[in-house]
């Protein structure tokens, strides 16, 4: 181990940071800047991919200068919201248009012609990814199908995620993926070593727009010395979600992490055997190191950081999200209110991307606490959806730990540990996403021998044990289970 510091660019959602870590894992800078969200139309969620790349450097030269100067940093990791994706100009380096973030539902009529024309199984068995506009391919088609200049610029156009994106920019065009990453694009055979020529064609998107597939963990490439002083090496790359597995420790098959962000994300550790599910969970990349992979089963929830700032800042039904803690314990119960958080459709194991948000179970008598209250228990019943679907494809969960900004919420943190009746573990430091980047990148450049070795960088956890009566769980799950079936 050096004395060697690491650069984590932690591309987010809503905002953008950058960490420098010590090589034992203590975080010693930070620095964030929020991104601006653009909804032009509904169901559609934008990003200016110039605007990432801006306050991404104005962050990292602000964490850079704070530590000491380049010469302390030995590598740079990034870690990315995952499936967004960026279309450029390879000749200027600029955009072709706004980014289209994961979040975005407008592909949702090619999707749903695909499976009508019955692609879906055949898709499912070589990515590991059920067909929805959540994933990437559809995405650059609609990029090829309505964005007259990016046509235009034929075999000048690249397309990437945002990792991708940034890796171009730092070096100054060197054009790579990691794998964690490209199998989420719906272009990658989860054990294909780069892109399938018939997921392509399927898709109507041309190799030469894709970048390189690379290994999550490896001298990748080098940072143009005119941007942060010196010539780091990139050593890390990975989607955030697999990122946090890493980071929470899920080394092994069979362990267990979800983080709670913008949306809320489940992984399990499945090793080398390749996640297939027939309970509409995903199969994904955990890691790739000298071109062997690791794999993970996930199911993905669309709403859940989101949803409390949907209440704070649409609704108005709380002043903070401080708050919404606050008024779950107000009350005892939901008062029978139902929140089905639907607001970008639902995610794993339901699938339904043109549902709806659902409120029922109003009276007279109902408090906004009800409803803050019913919005938060939404998380768990999600969550136990995919508990029963994870256990039923052969994961069974023995703990979770969880992570992200909502996990700080004790009430959150206790509530999934009574529903889902098993223990809840919680790391001392809750930004895991970025510190499985820099374990990542440490050990891409030897400041750790293994991803194993770089444990060290971690933190205590605290537990949270069920402490619910089966009754109660019994009715708070059939009242969820009704409501999903009469109103979604």
């Amino acid at each position: 181990m050096t004395d060697g510091c690491i650069l984590v660019l932690d591309e987010g959602t809503t905002s953008t940071r950058a960490i420098v870590y010590a090589a034992d894992g203590t975080a010693l800078h930070v620095c964030q800047r929020e991104l601006t969200q653009h909804y032009p139309q509904p169901g559609w969620v934008e990003h200016d991919a110039n605007e990432i790349w801006e306050r991404t450097l104005a962050c990292a030269r602000q964490v850079v200068e704070q530590v000491g100067g380049p010469a302390r940093i030995a590598a740079l990791g990034i870690t990315n919201q995952r499936e967004t994706v960026v279309a450029w100009d390879r000749q200027t380096g600029e955009p072709v248009t706004r980014a289209i973030v994961w979040q975005d539902r407008r592909t949702a009529p090619f999707c749903a012609q695909l499976r009508e024309n019955g692609h879906e199984d055949a898709v499912q068995a070589l990515t590991g990814l059920v067909i929805d506009p959540y994933f990437s391919g559809t995405k650059m088609r609609w990029v090829l199908d309505n964005v007259p200049a990016a046509r235009e610029l034929g075999d000048r156009l690249a397309f990437g995620t945002v990792e991708s994106w940034l890796v171009w920019k730092l070096t100054g065009g060197l054009h790579v993926s990691d794998a964690s990453n490209a199998s989420r694009t719906q272009l990658l055979a989860l054990d294909g070593a780069s892109w399938d020529e018939g997921l392509l064609d399927l898709f109507g998107v041309s190799r030469a727009a894709l970048p390189e597939v690379v290994d999550t963990h490896g001298l990748i490439g080098h940072c143009d010395p005119a941007l942060l002083g010196a010539a780091i090496p990139i050593s890390g790359l990975a989607g955030d979600q697999q990122a946090a597995t890493i980071g929470q420790h899920c080394l092994s098959p069979g362990e267990t992490k979800a983080t709670f962000g913008t949306g809320a994300f489940v992984l399990t550790n499945m090793g080398d055997q390749l996640p297939r599910s027939t309970h509409r969970l995903l199969g994904t990349v955990l890691c790739q190191e000298g071109g062997r992979r690791t794999y993970a089963l996930e199911g993905s929830i669309f709403v859940a950081g989101s949803l409390i700032k949907w209440l704070r800042d649409e609704l108005g039904v709380i002043r903070t999200a401080s708050e919404s803690e606050e008024l779950a314990r107000a009350v005892p119960d939901n008062g029978g209110v139902l929140f089905v958080p639907a607001l970008a459709g639902l995610g794993a194991p339901h699938w339904k991307p043109d549902a709806t948000g659902v409120v029922a179970g109003l009276t007279q008598g109902t408090s906004r606490a009800h409803i803050v209250r019913a919005a938060m228990e939404s998380l768990a019943h999600q969550c136990h959806d995919l508990q029963e679907a994870f256990a039923a494809d052969g994961a069974a969960w023995k703990t979770l730990r969880i992570d992200g900004g909502m996990s700080a919420n004790d009430w959150i943190a206790q509530d999934l540990a009574d529903i889902l009746a098993l223990p809840v573990e919680r790391p001392a430091d809750i930004e895991t996403t970025a510190l499985g980047a820099a374990m990542l990148a440490g050990v891409g450049v030897g400041i750790h021998r293994s991803l194993e070795d770089a444990m060290c960088m971690g933190s205590a956890r605290r537990t949270f044990v069920c402490g619910m009566a089966d009754a109660a769980r019994e009715s708070r799950v059939a009242l969820w289970r009704e409501g999903l079936r009469r109103h979604v």
